[in-house]
């Protein structure tokens, strides 16, 4: 089956949020988003080994998390890069030779359901890649830089993308690689993967593996924790 590893980007700023502190170590139900983050991938059996990777200035404090909450599968805290894409990328290059699948998961997504882990990981085992997803709800519109309607997209063709992202290690370095020979940045892993010529497949997820962004997000955290998806109602 090949062993499993996780990599949690937690390096953002998050200006969004309008906080002083950054977003994934803001406080929800007593602890830091990224701790709940990192104690859903702890207690799923298949994953062996997590990667977290932050900002220079916090790598110290997640140290400090690792003990006290007892994420003994956090192998590594790396330190981040200018872009997301370079955040992963260090945590790609952190992980053992032997690691033969990868998930690369937002630190700030901490309620993803254990059971779409598990389904995007096999659909990955099957075919190289797979992305967790969910149906658009509303009529997308694109638009151009004057506010301009210029199209309407079929919403049966379009998914929000989430994470866990899941691909195998040696492809999702390879597709990082090529990124970086040419000056490629994506918007996500799988993005990297579909540009090398790999199809990527969509795993239906649901509404609740919100990602915290902004200040709304957070009271629907709260209660999403105490009536969906916290440790305490699962």
């Amino acid at each position: 089956m090949g062993k499993l590893a996780v990599v949690v980007v937690a390096a953002g700023k998050g200006s969004r949020m309008r906080t002083e502190e950054s977003k994934q170590y803001l406080h929800l139900n007593g602890k830091p988003i990224i701790v709940h983050t990192l104690a859903l991938f702890q207690r799923i059996a298949q994953v062996d080994t997590i990667v977290l990777v932050t900002g220079t200035d916090d790598m110290e404090r997640c140290s400090g998390y690792v003990g006290q909450y007892g994420l003994s599968k956090v192998k590594h805290i790396v330190a981040g890069g200018k872009e997301r894409q370079h955040s992963v990328y260090r945590g790609l290059q952190a992980l053992a030779a032997d690691t033969e699948w990868v998930m690369v998961h937002d630190g700030v997504r901490p309620f993803v359901a254990v059971e779409h882990v598990v389904a995007c990981w096999r659909k990955a085992m099957e075919t190289e890649a797979a992305v967790l997803a969910v149906p658009v709800k509303d009529t997308i519109k694109v638009v151009n830089s004057a506010g301009t309607i210029q199209s309407t997209p079929d919403r049966r063709s379009l998914w929000a993308i989430q994470t866990p992202q899941a691909f195998r290690l040696s492809l999702l370095k390879r597709a990082y690689a090529e990124a970086e020979k040419d000056g490629f940045t994506g918007t996500d892993d799988a993005m990297l993967v579909e540009r090398i010529g790999t199809p990527v497949q969509v795993v239906e997820a649901d509404y609740y593996n919100i990602k915290i962004t902004t200040p709304e997000d957070l009271p629907w955290a709260d209660w999403i924790i105490h009536h969906v998806r916290g440790e305490s109602v699962q």
